[in-house]
């Protein structure tokens, strides 16, 4: 029955669904580090024309249920900010999707997230309307050509909100309208979803399981040990992205 979900085998299509319950409570619990982690695993058995937007989808379920359990804690200013930089970085992805050198982006993305985890805080004016655009706009744009947006909007989220709750749903809401433009961007370059449509709907489901799980975890954290595990997540995955970019900038990879 398993090997009916995807092109994949039963063992892979299996692999794949319980990670998406892990990576997914991880989320939910930490606020960022599943959809990145999920995507590496992904990475290692999947073709790379589907890689992108089966993620996409997997992860727009995800974040989508974790953002309806949350929903009282969006900060809809942050969301109604976000959302203009997404069409725009939605709509030059849809004519763009290229890719600069293999490498280049994983260490922009990793330089980004130590930045903002170690060095000294962005000025005000990176926190306004303007600057919440941009980063919409940018994230989008990144989420299309490499799948891995997550840290950078995580990133942006975390110097404007420090409770754990609006943190983890306004990330939520904002990775939400992200992948919400796969949909288009891929089917727009001929991507045939329905190929992929078993595998993505049972990780999908697989996925609210885990937010549940990780949400339950949530509550029992401290902000202050929240805000440490949050940061700590955040610097291991900007090391295993410059890893993964300097492998792919040698050859390596």
């Amino acid at each position: 029955m398993l090997e009916l979900l995807s092109p994949l085998s039963a063992g892979a299509n299996l692999g794949l669904v319980l990670l998406s319950v892990m990576t997914s409570a991880l989320s939910a619990a930490a606020g960022i580090g599943g959809g990145t982690l999920l995507i590496i695993a992904m990475a290692q058995v999947m073709p790379a024309t589907a890689l992108i937007p089966v993620h996409g989808m997997v992860q727009l379920g995800s974040n989508g249920g974790r953002a309806l359990m949350t929903w009282r804690h969006i900060r809809r200013d942050i969301v109604a900010a976000f959302f203009p930089g997404v069409i725009v970085g939605a709509v030059v992805a849809a004519w763009l999707l290229i890719r600069l050198p293999y490498g280049v982006l994983e260490l922009c993305i990793a330089a980004f997230v130590l930045y903002s985890c170690w060095g000294p805080g962005l000025p005000q004016r990176a926190l306004g309307r303007t600057g919440t655009v941009v980063a919409g706009a940018l994230t989008t744009l990144l989420s299309s050509l490499v799948g891995a947006s997550g840290p950078m909007v995580a990133s942006f989220i975390k110097l404007g909100l420090s409770e754990r709750l609006p943190r983890v749903s306004t990330f939520a809401t904002c990775m939400t309208l992200q992948h919400l433009t796969k949909a288009f961007i891929f089917g727009f370059a001929g991507f045939v979803f329905r190929d992929w449509l078993g595998l993505m709907l049972v990780m999908v489901a697989a996925g609210f399981v885990g937010t549940w799980l990780g949400l339950r975890l949530l509550h029992r954290v401290t902000d202050h040990r929240f805000d440490f595990f949050f940061k700590w997540t955040l610097t291991l995955l900007a090391l295993r992205l410059i890893w993964l970019g300097v492998e792919r900038l040698l050859g390596l990879g």
